[in-house]
């Protein structure tokens, strides 16, 4: 038990070894090249005008209603504004600044509208976030190009553990929430998204098949659950990556979701040994010509930007005096290879400064750890309530059919009732997102409220009769028709017009009627 305890409290001096930054370094590249990809694609395929130009209004986040759109042409400024910091960060300029602002740049647009709400585009904001603090410039970049005395092939291992901690988190909770009867009982929604994709060449015959839900599914359990342990044991890991990679690059074929495969092939690959880059390019240099060999960087061919045994804690040193007089130097540590950073040892006591960063990774992996867990704090099926679901790691877990969406409106003082289009509010993808998500109906209704007051028509109450299947099941009443949702407000607590999916098979009576 001592020698444990003395292990749990060796953990922040261990945050603190030097490792090799190889692996960080291209992690670092990797972001800033898959971003700049994204910020192309945003150009390419209309995305700007489309989310956030052409719509007159937007769901807001909760307490987050003051952020707006650029006006005019602000939101093409602002998308090349972000093309242009992530090509910083993947050339390593002003790499600190680029992160800091691309953090604040994409958090902007991401609380712009809850009807683009990607996971990953999350991800990319805690990672976004790390990069600020962590040391990832410190080769192959144009800042020590500019400054050469900021070179060095080590980084903290805090910042390695960082990076795998994010990533981990996605995995295992990812992996727990498909822990669910749909899922494991029905091969939902799974099998429903398979069987659209029977046209696909070679495989598509397959997708019919009723096994080969379910052999997705238990195989995405599988790789979510377990991802993590296998890649940290070092006997299992090359073959849990590849799989993930595989999982990964078919996930792309399949669904179409952006950048999210391969910013996560980038991501997982952080749990390789940290130094994978110099032996992968020690391993192609050898395999060149002797010619081209020597031309590769010695970076890439597994060299040292700059030596660096000598800013290693707990690495030989060598003295002005001893190097005068020819003296054998002694060592008491395993011979490094000379094309690998010297590994060195934790600091025997943490600066203050250390120990404050230990506080902060602390806070920061905790609140990340609990932040997920609160949607298990609500009753109900998450999704289809939606409480909690955002910001949890569910990915691909449920199908939501708006069979029916009607919206009423009454006039309270003549009692006058009339049907709301959305449409007349709304963009026809805003129109398909909000119906099946409840806090976003509200946000539609005190919206109508707003409007019709504007025209000398105050206290209008606004109701819903919205019909929705979850994974293929027959369709339910989501929302209570009683309720005059204009009147409510949108809480990060239980809200009780939202039925029970138990208990929503049939409509109360109400102005709506039935369905």
């Amino acid at each position: 038990m001592r020698d444990g305890f003395a292990a749990v409290k060796d953990v922040p001096r261990r945050l603190f070894e030097p490792l090799d930054n190889a692996s960080l370094v291209l992690f670092r590249i990797a972001f800033g090249a898959v971003m700049l990809w994204e910020t192309y694609r945003y150009f390419s395929k209309g995305w700007i005008p489309r989310y956030w130009i052409q719509p007159d209004w937007h769901f807001t986040y909760h307490g987050f209603g003051w952020v707006t759109p650029w006006p005019g042409a602000g939101m093409y400024l602002h998308w090349f504004v972000l093309g242009f910091l992530a090509l910083l960060i993947m050339t390593g300029l002003l790499y600190r600044v680029a992160a800091a602002l691309f953090f604040v740049g994409f958090s902007y647009v991401f609380l712009l509208d809850q009807a683009t709400y990607l996971n990953h585009f999350y991800l990319v904001i805690l990672m976004s976030f790390a990069l600020i603090f962590v040391p990832a410039n410190r080769a192959l970049s144009l800042d020590t190009w500019v400054d050469p005395s900021r070179r060095s092939d080590t980084a903290p291992a805090w910042a390695l553990y960082l990076i795998r901690t994010q990533i981990g988190l996605v995995y295992i909770y990812s992996g727990i929430a498909k822990l669910n009867a749909d899922w494991l009982f029905r091969a939902e929604p799974l099998s429903t998204w398979l069987g659209e994709r029977d046209d696909t060449p070679l495989i598509g015959s397959l997708f019919a098949q009723a096994w080969t839900g379910y052999a997705f599914s238990y195989g995405g359990l599988f790789l979510d659950l377990f991802a993590v342990p296998l890649l940290i044991w070092k006997r299992s890991r090359p073959y849990m990556f590849a799989l993930l990679v595989g999982f990964h690059l078919m996930n792309a074929v399949l669904f179409q979701i952006g950048i999210f495969p391969w910013f996560s092939i980038v991501a997982t690959s952080m749990f390789l040994e940290p130094d994978w880059p110099r032996r992968l390019g020690r391993w192609i240099q050898g395999r060149l010509p002797e010619g081209l060999a020597t031309r590769l960087p010695s970076w890439a061919a597994g060299g040292s930007e700059a030596s660096t045994a000598s800013k290693v804690p707990g690495a030989p040193q060598t003295t002005t005096a001893a190097k005068a007089s020819g003296t054998p130097q002694v060592s008491t540590t395993p011979p490094q290879s000379a094309s690998t950073p010297a590994r060195g040892q934790p600091p025997t006591r943490l600066r203050t400064a250390q120990r404050v960063t230990v506080v902060l990774l602390a806070i920061y992996v905790g609140a990340q750890v609990l932040f997920p867990l609160r949607s298990e704090l609500y009753p109900g099926d998450v999704h289809w309530t939606e409480e909690g679901h955002r910001f949890s790691w569910r990915q691909k877990l449920r199908d939501k059919d708006v069979e029916t969406a009607r919206f009423l409106a009454t006039d309270p003082r003549s009692g006058r009732t009339w049907i709301v289009e959305p449409g007349r509010y709304l963009t026809e993808r805003q129109v398909t997102k909000f119906p099946g998500r409840p806090d976003m109906v509200v946000q539609f209704a005190r919206h109508v409220r707003e409007r019709y007051a504007e025209q000398g028509m105050p206290g209008i109450e606004v109701r819903a009769l919205v019909w929705v299947s979850l994974n293929g099941r027959p369709p339910r009443l989501l929302l209570d028709p009683r309720v005059d949702l204009a009147s409510k407000q949108r809480s990060v607590w239980h809200v009780d017009w939202i039925l029970p999916y138990d208990q929503a098979a049939r409509a109360p009576t109400g102005p709506l009627g039935g369905s």
